[in-house]
């Protein structure tokens, strides 16, 4: 496992780039719809991992010998 918000951190900065690049206008609409498509699958990895850590972090949080109710 990666040290926590090491990826979290990768695609944030990763997230930020690319939104900077859409903000300064300078892409034709075929690059811009593009890099659209990478946020959203940037922000779907960075749901996925932040999902995965909280849930890591609620198994750590139990009892030994309790399990999690679904």
């Amino acid at each position: 496992m990666s040290e926590p918000g090491t990826e979290v951190g990768a695609l944030v900065n990763e997230l930020e780039l690319a939104a900077e690049g859409l903000r300064k206008g300078e892409l034709d609409a075929d690059e811009a719809a593009g890099l659209v498509d990478r946020c959203a699958e940037l922000a779907a990895q960075l749901a996925a991992e932040l999902d995965r850590q909280a849930r890591e972090l609620e198994a750590d949080s139990l009892a030994p010998g309790q399990e999690r109710l679904l």
